[in-house]
């Protein structure tokens, strides 16, 4: 008999092996369109001096006249890339320096409820402190610019030997930005606050002080949470905490100029990077689980395999995650530190509703659009230009299912052989792995390069099978047939 190896696209990875039966497991570096796996684009170095410190956000624009930018700050510089390649440093002289890694207080109080013995005494540390990160916004052709551990709302004028400024009037001891679409400029955490939101007057944001004339404005949220990140959605401002979302919208010739709801609860914002906005909505991470935006309230995005990911963050390092989206294939893509920099991926196609996760180090980056190209960089300060070619800088793709069996498990099967369905024939080579119960002992068989069939030999009762390559290949791969015989209960 003929088995079809039809898995939907996607991994699987919540539970136990067992658990992921008849889907695709484990994998790294690739991707399903249009119901066919393949690896996702390569990527090469640009030719950019590297950026002297770990990047941790990243914005790329064009001016008035089409010249492209690319600030990037770091924990204790802000720089800016044009197209050329030449770079400048915007950092203040008196920008206060920040933390590269985040301190973690693991003494009393530090850390979640639950975590570690009861009893055993623990020794404190401090107070938690996250690794410094930059909110990044264009008013008109300049950038604006905050970094949590200055504070201060910066401008930069485009004028290359000048460095970024101070913005007249604004608010101190901020903990973000943000320009909304009616063009003003918002603080987060303004002043010190970590529930204040303040706004400057309408297209004016050296004008901050609140008169009958002008728009100015500011209110403190009802939240026991602390602002995290703001971001544009349509017709709205999308302000996520750390433990609930509110909508700001404008309201013309309105009292309070911005009328302010809560949109969902138990669902902040694990980092200050960590939060997109596409047309489909903002999509972000929280901790333990994921959660999107797109009007009305906010909805926790079912997910195949928050289980794997949740266990891996190095939560002492959390505050660097940060999210990219991908639109030319409807993904988000969430960088998060399995070591001390981000070194792993999670990824969601939001119009197909499939995960896949990975290994790429990268820990900041822009989407393409600016650029042909998605832009990301190294934890080197490399910058590199992504789904480019199909050179994965020596990392090989592969995919693996879970668990197969035939018949529900209730017999051993011997496989005689495999029909492939590949774009690129003998490009992609197959491993399988058969176990007789869900915990016995795994025995590999292959790899198996494909013909048209591919003779095997093997026997068990459930089988994984393993798709990879070791050539640099843009491969395909459809629905596998396996030729099996019933050998009988055990």
């Amino acid at each position: 008999m003929l088995v079809p190896l039809d898995l939907p696209p996607g991994f699987y990875r919540n539970g136990t092996d067992l658990q992921s039966s008849g889907r695709w497991r484990d994998g790294n570096l690739v991707r399903w369109r249009d119901g066919a796996m393949q690896p996702i684009g390569g990527w090469r170095e640009r030719s950019v001096a590297a950026m002297p410190l770990v990047p941790r956000s990243a914005r790329a624009w064009r001016d008035n006249s089409g010249d492209q930018w690319l600030a990037v700050g770091s924990f204790d510089a802000l720089e800016v890339f044009r197209a050329s390649g030449d770079n400048f440093d915007l950092t203040p002289t008196d920008l206060a320096e920040g933390l590269k890694d985040a301190n973690q207080n693991t003494g009393f109080g530090g850390g979640f409820y639950g975590a570690g013995n009861y009893g055993v005494p623990t020794i404190p540390s401090g107070t938690f402190q996250e690794a410094t990160t930059w909110s990044l916004d264009n008013w008109g052709q300049n950038l604006v610019a905050c970094s949590t551990e200055d504070g201060r709302l910066l401008e930069w004028d485009l004028v290359t030997t000048e460095k970024a400024a101070a913005i007249d009037n604004a608010p101190t001891g901020n903990l973000g930005l943000m320009v909304t679409e009616e063009r003003f400029l918002f603080a987060l955490g303004a002043g010190g606050n970590p529930r204040k939101v303040q706004w400057s007057d309408r297209e004016a944001n050296t004008v901050w002080t609140p008169t009958a004339t002008n728009e100015a404005g500011d209110l403190e949220l009802q939240t026991n949470g602390q602002i995290m990140a703001g971001t544009r959605v349509r017709g709205q401002a999308l302000i996520v905490t750390t433990i609930d979302a509110h909508t700001a919208t404008y309201q013309p010739g309105g009292l309070f100029v911005y009328g302010f709801e809560r949109v969902g609860t138990s669902c902040g914002l694990i980092s200050r990077q960590a939060i997109v906005s596409i047309d489909e909505g903002a999509f972000w991470m929280g901790r333990g689980g994921f959660f999107t935006y797109q009007g009305g309230a906010v909805q926790e995005i079912p997910c195949d395999v928050s289980d794997y990911v949740f266990r891996r963050i190095n939560s002492a390092q959390e505050s660097k995650i940060w999210a990219v989206e991908n639109p030319e294939f409807n993904e988000i893509w969430w960088f998060y530190p399995n070591g001390t920099e981000c070194d792993e991926y999670v990824c969601y196609n939001y119009r197909d509703q499939f995960w896949t996760t990975g290994i790429l180090p990268r820990t900041a980056g822009v989407p393409r659009g600016v650029y042909p190209n998605p832009v990301w960089f190294g934890a080197d300060g490399t910058v590199y230009d992504h789904e480019v070619g199909i050179n994965h800088n020596g990392s090989s793709p592969f995919c693996e299912t879970g668990p197969i069996s035939v018949g529900n498990g209730d017999f051993t099967f011997s496989a005689l052989m495999l029909i492939p369905d590949e774009l690129t024939q003998g490009d992609v080579r197959a491993v399988f792995k058969t176990r007789f119960h869900p915990n016995d002992v795994e025995r590999d068989y292959g790899p198996y390069q494909m013909h048209n069939p591919t003779s095997v030999r093997f026997s068990g009762r459930q089988v994984r099978m393993r798709v990879e390559t070791e050539r640099l290949s843009d491969w395909r791969v459809g629905t596998m047939r396996l030729q099996v015989n019933k050998r009988g209960r055990r």
